[in-house]
């Protein structure tokens, strides 16, 4: 079948409210406006995760269009995803690298280098996949399991803005006027103002910040002159790799995370669109790593299919591969752009702090959500103290040396889960 005869057919299923598959096509006017949606889904999460890792965020968005495109020849154009910055890696490098928590990431190379060993794990295990297939991955990490490691990305970095992203009461309070403008964004509107609930409750909050500081000298002045000397063309902030073993052994694990998170999405796209994509898994898994040590190498995060943009393919109901490209490519032309890089940076860090307070339980309720799904079995012993222990190692950022290597937080979690499932089930 043709591409025009592709289009008349998606355009008819269109009309009648039908789902759109992945290897469909819409007219192309139709499909720019959705890579605009679908820009728009993924814009805030992936701004914000390298903000609270001290990276760039211009090279963070040209990355997550370069890293789609990736992701896309190596599944063949087969499975529909977005892929943006993982927050997953956010609590492991910021102890590989000591970040403080505002401004460019003194140590970013030796994060880079992690990131990278973690791409490659996670190109590895696609491979194995490609070979083996997923009920491995299934009985290694069951949803008592990923949803435990899921729930303990939020609540380990939960520390973060309450501790330091507000450094007066005046902060504290921006913090909480930010986060119930979301929630009441996300309560009191419909439609696309409320899919962009964390893009349109940030600006709410930015400008109230701005009345309640330039306007009447509560606080720390919002400075636009970095938007105004910033050029609209030009190269982003590239950064180098230094490969540390302590960092690398740190930050690789995270690999399982954005295994189960994939395995999760695409389990997911399989049952919306009763096309079974099972078998592209090993090649998704392959294309996310491939991804992430690209964007490692020059000084972006680690990357993962996005959620976000899972949203809005089952609000819309259309899968459509072409879709993502377009977006892929409104990315790499933000990625270059300078004076976007420069907004980004001019928004108050109290306001960013409301915002993570918000995403960063989001991620956390997302755990329990995966166990309320997957109706886990709590008066099962052996799920009631995995998840139990888990959520506590995490949270408590529970650490084990060994020798000069330090495993803490989200890693002994995740591997305190997947080992302390296998001990208690095999003792069953």
């Amino acid at each position: 079948m043709g591409m025009l005869d592709w289009t008349k057919k998606s355009n008819a299923v269109l009309q009648q409210g039908g789902v759109i598959g992945p290897d469909e096509r819409l007219s192309w006017p139709l499909t720019t406006v959705m890579g605009v949606q679908h820009v728009i889904a993924m814009f805030g999460a992936t701004v914000l995760a390298p903000l609270l890792m001290g990276f760039d965020p211009n090279i963070a968005i040209l990355m997550s269009g370069i890293g789609t495109l990736i992701f896309f020849v190596i599944t063949g154009g087969k499975v529909p995803s977005y892929l943006g910055s993982s927050f997953a890696f956010i609590g492991v490098v910021i102890a590989a690298s000591g970040y403080a928590g505002q401004g460019p990431n003194p140590n970013i190379g030796v994060a880079l280098g992690g990131i990278i060993a973690c791409g490659l794990a996670y190109t590895l295990m696609g491979a194995v996949v490609q070979a083996l297939g997923t009920g491995w991955i299934e009985r290694l990490m069951p949803p008592v399991v990923t949803g435990a490691v899921v729930a303990v990305i939020g609540l380990n970095l939960a520390s973060i803005p309450v501790k330091n992203m507000a450094a007066s009461n005046f902060d504290s309070w921006m913090q909480a006027l930010t986060f119930v403008s979301v929630a009441l964004v996300a309560v009191m509107t419909r439609g696309m103002l409320q899919r962009l609930l964390i893009l349109v409750g940030l600006v709410v909050a930015t400008v109230m910040y701005a009345v309640l500081t330039n306007g009447l000298g509560l606080g720390k002045p919002v400075d636009l002159s970095g938007i105004a000397n910033a050029a609209w063309i030009g190269l982003p902030g590239f950064a180098a790799p230094v490969f540390s073993a302590n960092a690398m052994l740190l930050i690789a694990p995270v690999a399982i995370i954005l295994m189960a998170e994939n395995l999760g999405h695409i389990k997911a796209v399989t049952a919306m669109t009763g096309k079974n994509l099972d078998v592209y898994m090993g090649r998704a898994f392959m294309g996310d790593g491939i991804a992430t040590m690209v964007s490692g190498s020059v000084g972006g995060t680690g990357v993962t299919t996005y959620a976000e943009n899972i949203g809005v393919m089952a609000a819309t109901k259309i899968y459509s591969t072409a879709v993502f490209v377009v977006a892929a490519l409104m990315a790499i032309v933000l990625g270059f752009s300078p004076k976007f890089g420069a907004l980004i940076q001019a928004i108050p860090l109290p306001v960013m702090g409301g915002v993570s307070i918000v995403v960063f339980g989001l991620i956390a309720v997302a755990g329990a959500k995966i166990w309320v799904d997957n109706k886990v079995d709590f008066s099962d012993n052996k799920n009631l103290l995995v998840a139990a222990i888990t959520l506590v190692l995490g949270t408590g950022d529970f650490t084990l040396k060994f020798g000069q290597f330090a495993l803490g937080g989200i890693g002994t979690a995740t591997f305190g889960a997947i080992l302390l499932y296998a001990l208690l089930r095999r003792g069953k």
